[in-house]
């Protein structure tokens, strides 16, 4: 009698599960004096993984089934085909096949294309019978709805820009490399950037930066006062004055299963009670090595996750920007001290910080324009799915076993004898 085989893998996920249980108990202590409590020896990746991988479903929607991974390159190339062809939505393959690399396609761009076929419509060109691209109409519709969005909020999204380029301190710019490198979660248009002079409002000027590189800088009035996402918060629940010095708890949203020592809970405690420092403040004078300093990191952070579209990013993403807004060299272990506000995946092979108070608190944190439409292309990628699912029903070969060869041979024979 046959007897399936156990998969090796189900050993080894086993063998993890056991070490990781054994981790989790033993892999928590105090750091030495002076110092926040962290994370012991065994962090990452194997605490990482019970600290923060816990299947959220606020998260179901960004990361399922690599979506927003492919959401980035099928936009780009959807922006691509546009702008080749304004009038039709259709090119050749020939125009968009050597820039899956510009485009960030980790495959050849044709079988990119013939995986979205909601959104990307495969038909013979005229001549020398080459395949030809075309946009369907749903695709087209949901692309006007997000050129409508960039013209009606524009003011917003720009705000949005604006306010990262104040989190730089005195300095109040940034370089246009790293801006481009956080475009996609801006929400920013690729016009923007390519002519910032004419697309930006006058407050916005490039400028020439120490390192040679073009800079784009923000002149604001000394008197304006910028607010934090925390401090207006905080004065709509009437729990902050705008007073210097005054301390702004942090909404903590525990992950099921996490505990956390007594003494690890007690210093969370102290910290909440700590002044709050805005990002938007001169944090010249703050020692490195104080909690004050690491409230302020983990402000910038929590700020900086709720100006993106989807309040989350790529941690390394954000480790170009430590240079700029004062952030400390080992940034991500403010990710690690503080589970109860950021959570950090590491599906898709990436590791990307999510600000869990955007998920668990709606209400908190305002929406970015340009969520719904990016959800609407997630519901396209969705209907791909299907239709790919149902073409290979259809394409099935049929199965030799249940038909009758004996009938389909004796057919002949059958109509000579009767004749």
């Amino acid at each position: 009698m046959f007897q399936p085989r156990v998969p090796l893998l189900s050993f080894r996920l086993l063998a993890f599960l056991s070490f990781a249980s054994i981790v989790y108990t033993t892999s928590f202590f105090l750091s030495p004096a002076g110092n926040p409590p962290v994370p012991g020896s065994f962090t990452f990746p194997v605490t990482l993984y019970i600290w923060f991988i816990q299947p959220l479903p606020y998260f179901k929607l960004i990361n399922k089934n690599d979506r927003s991974v492919q959401l980035k390159p099928l936009i780009a190339l959807k922006n691509c085909i546009v702008s080749s062809s304004p009038d039709d939505y259709c090119v050749p393959i020939s125009v968009i096949s050597k820039k899956g690399l510009e485009l960030g396609i980790p495959i050849k761009v044709a079988r990119f294309l013939r995986l979205y076929p909601s959104v990307f419509e495969e038909f013979t060109g005229p001549n020398y019978n080459l395949p030809w691209f075309k946009l369907t109409q749903r695709a087209i519709e949901v692309d006007r709805e997000e050129r409508e969005v960039y013209a009606k909020f524009k003011d917003d999204i720009v705000a949005r820009l604006k306010k990262l380029i104040l989190m730089s301190g005195r300095e109040k710019m940034l370089p246009l490399k790293t801006i481009q490198g956080l475009q996609w979660y801006l929400g920013l248009p690729d016009e923007f950037l390519r002519n910032p002079e004419d697309n930006l409002d006058k407050s916005f000027r490039v400028v020439e930066m120490e390192d040679g590189l073009k800079g784009l800088a923000v002149n604001v009035d000394e008197s304006e006062r910028f607010l934090s996402m925390m401090q207006r918060n905080a004065m709509r629940w009437g729990v902050y004055s705008c007073v210097e010095g005054e301390a702004i708890e942090f909404p903590m949203f525990p992950s099921k299963g996490l505990r956390l020592k007594r003494k690890i809970a007690d210093w969370l405690d102290e910290f909440q009670r700590l002044p709050f420092v805005s990002p938007y403040e001169d944090y010249s004078g703050l020692d490195p090595n104080s909690d004050i300093a690491e409230k302020r990191v983990v402000g910038v952070l929590h700020e900086l996750l709720s100006l993106f579209v989807e309040h989350a990013a790529e941690r390394k993403k954000l480790l170009c920007l430590r240079k700029y807004l004062g952030l400390p060299q080992k940034v991500h272990k403010a990710f690690e001290r503080h589970p109860h506000i950021f959570n950090l995946s590491l599906m898709n092979k990436t590791c990307t910080a999510i600000l869990k108070e955007a998920y668990c608190d709606k209400g908190a944190i305002e929406g970015h324009p340009l969520a719904k439409v990016r959800r609407k292309y997630i519901n396209l990628m969705k209907e791909s799915e299907s239709i790919l699912k149902r073409r290979r029903l259809n394409n099935r070969p049929i199965d030799q076993a249940i038909v009758n060869v004996k009938d389909l041979d004796c057919t002949d024979d059958n109509e000579t004898t009767t004749a």
